[in-house]
């Protein structure tokens, strides 16, 4: 059949005419009939599958011709610089534009989906999406007319999605709360206008317009997507900041979930609910689970940024800790604490100014909260390592470590103590599959060591992980004994029945081989209680002393090095202790006593002209001030030459008795005796108030005297081969010195210290990088 071309052309263009809003001249029914005539001629003709790409054609231009340009023409700016820019009213103006486009555009709709009803076999568009020309539609408004956004675009957006924001919260029962009787006065903290111009109302009104016509374009999401999510957002940090920081004590997690289902979900029901919207449920949901993800996202760093505060607080803060570990179970902030927790612990634990005690205080409070917080321990591997190679680093740890465990009243480590749990160290010959429940596994996080293992890291309880700063025992039983002697030594007391209860808890921990010589020294003690009774029963049977002498006589291969004081006590107080020695001799054949006169605690009682005083002093004290008995006025240097004791430490003695108001120095080096003081007439009684002073060597000292040991043995090296590098004589050392089960240590940078200090005291000479003999003079 011949193709009529002037009626293709006539039912052509009446099919433009009609997919063209604004060019239809005629009454409505009978366009429509004459539309769908002019679809069947062109069907007829096999042209009917071009309809459709030529209105996507045609849309496309028209479009990114005119109604972008137009659309965007609203946000520019404005050639009166003095007009003020009022950007909702610009968005609200551009929408209606853009409203209007789209519902010209819905009768053509209508009349092409009757274009693909009458024709049966249509060809796939690669933009129509299972047969919906409205949602092409919107795809192409996104596409075209939205393909770059200006920046006053924006920002009218944010404007107005704020303004309506603080609307809803102010009207909300919260805000209502919040709020108090100022308002009245200051104004309408919705819209910051004063009471009488509120424009709250007019805002809402707007605001539920502009809402309905973007749900009716279909680019709500696409518009107010970005600038919800970031005014919700800044909400959430507020609400949690204000809410949480610095209350550790109550766990918020439920009420920060159910604030955010009640006030910030219906914020976003109110922007995307519409009774012709049937994807409201889909919307909301979708925003609910990604801002409750950011919800634990925001309350876990805020969290993390206090959790030194929070672990110091510990256990009063646990609640705090629960919530932030369910928050790190639901996000990736694993990474993010670590590195913060290991910087707070470094700025305000690790530097001199912290005390030792109260670095050892959070290392235990941060060993207990971690536990917590990662049960697995890697957490708390991984942030306190900084901590532990600190502590190793100061000499007083082990000390402080050992002073806890014994002190008096409840804490950390004594109450681990109690439990009497064996000692754990981290040996690496642990094996996780010893002994475990393969029922109850749970593997290690990603971030874990590989080269430690599971079971020590969960097994190991705030003793073992102390000991394990060292990795030692015998350091942490050393520097017990040497803490039990010094208390022993200066409390001077036989009762020794809380040292025996610490002795057996230490036992379980430690095992009884390690702690032999502190069971021998409190043998000692008891042995000296029952001795020195049966020496004061024999020295009562002759002569009266005139000083009652109670001794403590100890094994001295079982005690520590003791600290040596150089002192000549005066006449009556060596007769007393010659005395005893006699009487105890006497009792034990053929053994003597070694006396120690700088050590042990004497009875004073000073008559003057006003008073009688009070003092329990050390032996040193009580012979400088018996001199002033017999004579009131003593120089240093008199005083010291009759004691035998230096000048510099006889004047940091005599300065105890100054502080006392006994001694004065009259001049310079020169001291009397004050007899009274005016406006005092009655007896005072003053108990010790001596310097702390330990009775044992210190640390250093007694590793002065270990090494000591090893000088014997360096002079016979130089004096047969004259001179050795540094590497040869500790080798040689270790061979003829540092041999037996007893033998002590010496690593080469110590020994180069001790034998650079030989050098600096003139007993060797170093030169070529080999150590020799000075030649003798």
């Amino acid at each position: 059949m011949a193709v009529n071309v002037e009626v293709v052309n006539r039912a052509w263009t009446v099919v433009c005419e009609s997919l063209t809003p604004g060019k239809i001249q005629r009454p409505l029914s009978n366009s429509e009939v004459e539309f769908q005539n002019s679809v069947q001629i062109l069907i007829q003709n096999s042209l009917g599958h071009i309809i459709e790409e030529w209105f996507l054609e045609n849309l496309q231009q028209y479009l990114r011709l005119q109604v972008a340009s137009k659309f965007w023409s609203y946000f520019e700016p404005s050639t009166n610089s003095d007009a003020a820019v009022d950007h909702t009213e610009q968005l609200s103006q551009a929408v209606d534009y853009l409203h209007t486009v789209v519902s010209d555009y819905v009768p053509c709709f209508s009349r092409l989906e009757s274009v693909s009803q009458l024709s049966q076999c249509r060809k796939p568009s690669l933009l129509i999406h299972a047969g919906s020309l409205s949602s092409t539609f919107i795809l192409l408004i996104k596409a075209v007319v939205f393909n770059l956004i200006p920046r006053t675009f924006k920002d009218a957006v944010d404007l107005f999605y704020s303004e309506a924001f603080k609307v809803f919260h102010h009207s909300s029962s919260e805000e209502e709360q919040d709020g108090d009787d100022e308002e009245e006065l200051t104004g309408c903290k919705g819209c910051g206008q004063g009471m009488e111009r509120c424009r709250c109302q007019d805002i809402m009104v707007r605001f539920h317009k502009l809402n309905a016509k973007l749900d009716d374009i279909g680019i709500l999401e696409r518009v107010s997507g970005s600038a919800v999510t970031a005014i919700v957002h800044e909400r959430i940090k507020q609400h949690v900041e204000s809410t949480c920081k610095g209350n550790f004590e109550t766990s918020y997690l439920d009420n920060l979930q159910n604030w955010l289902e009640t006030k910030v979900l219906g914020w976003l029901h109110l922007v995307y609910s519409d009774e012709r919207r049937h994807t409201t449920a889909d919307c909301i949901s979708g925003f609910k689970g990604r801002l409750l993800h950011f919800l634990f996202e925001t309350f876990a760093k805020t969290q993390i940024d206090q959790l030194f505060n929070i672990i110091i607080e510990y256990p009063e803060s646990e609640p705090a800790i629960l919530d932030l570990k369910v928050c790190l179970e639901k996000t990736d902030q694993r990474p993010h604490l670590v590195t913060s927790l290991k910087s707070a612990l470094e700025t305000r634990l690790l530097h001199p100014g912290v005390n030792t005690s109260d670095i050892l205080t959070a290392y235990i409070a941060a060993i207990r909260a971690l536990r917590v917080l990662d049960p697995a321990g890697v957490i708390l591997e991984l942030v306190c390592d900084p901590v532990r190679k600190y502590l190793r680093s100061r000499d007083d740890t082990v000390r402080c470590i050992v002073s806890n465990l014994t002190d008096d009243g409840s804490n950390e480590l004594l109450d681990e103590l109690i439990k009497g749990q064996p000692l754990l160290l981290d040996e690496g010959c642990h094996s996780d599959d010893e002994d475990e429940d393969w029922e109850k596994w749970i593997p290690d996080p990603v971030d874990a060591d590989p080269s430690t293992t599971s079971k020590s890291r969960r097994a190991s309880d705030i003793i073992s992980m102390l000991v394990n700063i060292y990795g030692s025992k015998e350091l942490f039983v050393n520097e017990y004994r040497t803490l039990l002697a010094d208390r022993i030594l200066t409390q001077f007391n036989y009762d020794i029945e809380k040292e025996i209860r610490y002795l057996e808890l230490l036992k379980l921990r430690f095992g009884e081989a390690q702690l032999h010589y502190c069971e021998v020294m409190l043998k000692d003690v008891a042995n000296s209680k029952r001795l020195n009774s049966r020496v004061v029963e024999e020295r009562s049977k002759g002569t009266p002393e005139e000083i009652e002498v109670n001794a403590m006589i100890l094994s001295a291969q079982f005690w520590p090095a003791f600290r040596e004081e150089k002192i000549a006590l005066p006449e009556i107080m060596q007769n007393s202790l010659e005395s005893y020695t006699k009487v105890y001799e006497t009792l034990k054949g053929n053994r003597t006593l070694n006396w120690k006169p700088h050590l042990g605690l004497v009875n004073v009682d000073i008559e003057l002209k006003d008073r009688t005083l009070t003092f329990n002093v050390s032996p040193v004290h009580a012979a400088i001030i018996m001199q002033f008995e017999n004579q009131a006025r003593w120089t240093i240097e008199e005083l010291s030459n009759f004691l035998q004791m230096p000048a510099t430490a006889l004047r940091r003695k005599i300065a105890y008795w100054q502080t006392q108001g006994l001694l004065k120095e009259e001049t310079t080096d020169t001291f009397i005796l004050i007899e009274e003081h005016k406006g005092r007439t009655h007896d005072v009684i003053i108990t010790d108030d001596d310097e702390a002073e330990s009775a044992m060597a210190s640390a250093h000292a007694q590793r002065e005297e270990e090494l000591q040991v090893f000088w014997s043995y360096i002079v016979g090296m130089l004096t047969n081969l004259e001179s050795l590098p540094l590497e040869r004589i500790h080798s040689m050392l270790r061979m003829f010195a540092m041999q037996g089960p007893s033998a002590l240590e010496c690593s080469v940078p110590e020994l180069k210290e001790f034998l650079d200090r030989k050098v600096k005291e003139q007993k060797l000479i170093y030169s070529a990088g080999v150590y020799r003999l000075p030649k003798p003079s």
